[in-house]
């Protein structure tokens, strides 16, 4: 299978005892990480379940970024939006409906076919924007 960069595990740093490891589809838990605006984040935790941006509806699937897509994603699909948080999740947590998809440039991307239960989400932080209207990746993250 095809590799997508590289995945952070679940409940560690970039540094924890085995590193990132190959962002495959095989079983090895990673954080994988959502955008949304702060305000769609509050709504749907008060509810309990995420449903998915317009694009994501559109699209049929709910659209994740492992820590090393973040910043292209970021720049191409949310340069000048301000108010994002940017939310973690636990891979394995979303079970066989999160499936592992080559994009258009064939990179591997996380898309989860059903709704997303707001509880799983690991950690929540904001992303405020820089001189160049991108959300800003948590350094922690960025460094991966």
């Amino acid at each position: 299978m095809a590799e997508a960069g590289h995945k952070v595990k679940a409940g560690s740093d970039c540094n924890g005892s085995s590193g990132p490891d190959p962002g495959t589809a095989d079983g090895n838990n990673a954080m994988i990480f959502k955008i949304v605006g702060r305000e769609d984040w509050d709504a749907a935790s008060r509810e309990g379940v995420y449903c998915g941006s317009p694009d994501d509806v559109r699209d049929g699937f709910i659209h994740f970024s492992t820590a090393e897509q973040l910043v292209g994603t970021a720049a191409r699909h949310f340069r000048g939006v301000d108010g994002l948080v940017l939310v973690a999740f636990d891979d394995e947590t979303l079970g066989e409906a999160l499936k592992w998809e080559p994009s258009r440039g064939g990179q591997l991307f996380p898309h989860l076919y059903g709704s997303l239960p707001t509880g799983l989400a690991l950690w929540t932080r904001p992303m405020p924007l820089d001189a160049d209207g991108v959300p800003r990746i948590p350094e922690d993250i960025a460094a991966c």
